[in-house]
């Protein structure tokens, strides 16, 4: 199982219902809107890397509202 931080901007006004609509996607664990840099910080989980990365894409990228996505695997040195 690989997780991830997904940390995202949002269009002003939207982080709430961005971190609403992530929070329901299979995958998610948690998403919260934040204040700071970002506007939602989502912990996301899949089976690999791989398909970490095509949920990113064809999921979470889709929600209306979002403007730029950063991903960061979690490690466990």
């Amino acid at each position: 199982m690989v997780q991830a931080y997904i940390l995202i901007q949002t269009e002003v006004g939207k982080a709430s219902i961005v971190a609403e609509t992530i929070a329901r996607l299979p995958g998610v664990i948690q998403a919260e809107d934040v204040t700071g840099p970002y506007d939602v910080v989502v912990r996301a989980q899949a089976d690999t890397v791989d398909a970490l990365g095509r949920m990113v894409v064809a999921k979470v990228q889709q929600v209306d509202g979002i403007t730029r996505t950063l991903t960061c695997p979690v490690v466990h040195l």
